[in-house]
């Protein structure tokens, strides 16, 4: 028997088919081009980004990773003994790991990730390694509303989630605003929420990062090209394109490009999309937060700010957010 299913069902909300024609369709319309970065993460992608994370270019994983080691302990003492953990983008759960293993008797861990297979895998390995913690695994865009699921037994003391590995810089600060707002309603007054936040830094830090030597950003990136072909039937040439990494001071944001190498044209169905030389399709961005500016963010989302902690090279920031008693949310 599968371990995950001896303790809870996964629940799937992932977006279907149709909702990924749509999406691929409208930014392929727009102008400038896009496509959203949540589908990059299809068996694939979720297998280079795991790579990525690897780099030595990639500094923001295992700048994280020191950090939660070092705070866990005070992680854990703020969440309190029987707290339930949602995590929001769970990937391979390594670093949600650190946070289980510093907590007392924790209640619940509901991982939410958008891709099933990575999900399932990385949730039998914490059922194996966790076997007296309840696990209920939910296949969903985290940015879509969704209902918890009902935990066993008594309700949990407190809800936190945590959002590692800077994905909060992918948003628009308007849509960061919007997705904590949303996940204050969703784990109610009192909650915690956990989030890694990417400091603004030097072009020549950040770009290789993004770009890296070995190319795995760039097969991650042009992925997404090749699941359109694979699941829509688009007809891409993916060596007709080249990824781009792009630091936006304006923005204060790192942008990850596909670049049309020259004049061409491609198929989805019935749908064709022109592309001119250096014409770009505009796949991701990564937002890099001073932490005052991050602060005032979440205060604008309802949270008010408990801890911010950066690495000794202010490389990265772990803040933690609390949702006020008294809030309505």
């Amino acid at each position: 028997m599968n371990v995950v299913s001896a303790l809870h069902e996964l629940r799937d909300l992932s977006p279907g088919k149709e909702e990924f024609r749509a999406s691929v369709l409208a930014g392929l319309s727009a102008s400038p081009k896009t496509l959203p970065c949540k589908f990059f993460y299809d068996a694939e992608g979720s297998r280079l980004f795991d790579l990525i994370c690897e780099l030595p270019e990639y500094y923001p994983t295992r700048t994280e990773v020191a950090l939660l080691t070092a705070r866990a302990a005070e992680l854990a003492a703020l969440a309190g003994p029987g707290a339930a953990l949602v995590e929001f983008g769970s990937g391979a759960g390594v670093k949600i790991r650190l946070l289980l293993e510093a907590m007392r008797e924790p209640s619940l861990y509901v991982p939410v990730d958008i891709s099933r297979g990575h999900l399932l895998a990385a949730a039998d390995g914490l059922a194996e390694d966790f076997p007296g913690l309840p696990i209920a695994p939910v296949c969903a865009d985290y940015t879509a509303p969704f209902l918890l699921p009902a935990p066993s037994g008594q309700p949990p003391r407190r809800w936190a989630g945590f959002f590692p590995g800077s994905t909060i810089g992918n948003f628009t600060p308007p849509e960061a605003t919007a997705f904590l707002a949303g996940a204050a309603r969703l784990l109610g007054p009192g909650s915690l929420m956990i989030v890694g936040t990417d400091l603004p830094k030097e072009p020549a830090v950040l770009i290789p990062a993004y770009d890296d030597a070995a190319g795995v950003t760039a097969a991650f990136n042009l992925n997404l090209l090749a699941r359109i072909n694979a699941e829509l039937g688009g007809e891409f040439d993916l060596a007709a394109f080249r990824h781009e990494a792009r630091w936006n001071a304006t923005e204060s944001r790192v942008e990850m490009h596909l670049v049309s190498r020259h004049n061409q044209s491609a198929r989805i169905g019935a749908s064709r999309f022109t592309f001119a030389g250096g014409e770009s399709i505009h796949t991701e961005n990564s937002y890099k937060y001073a932490a005052d500016a991050f602060r005032r963010l979440a205060g604008d989302a309802g949270y008010r700010a408990l801890r911010f902690w950066t690495d000794p090279a202010g490389l990265f920031g772990i803040h933690v957010l609390e949702v006020p008693a008294s809030a309505r949310v």
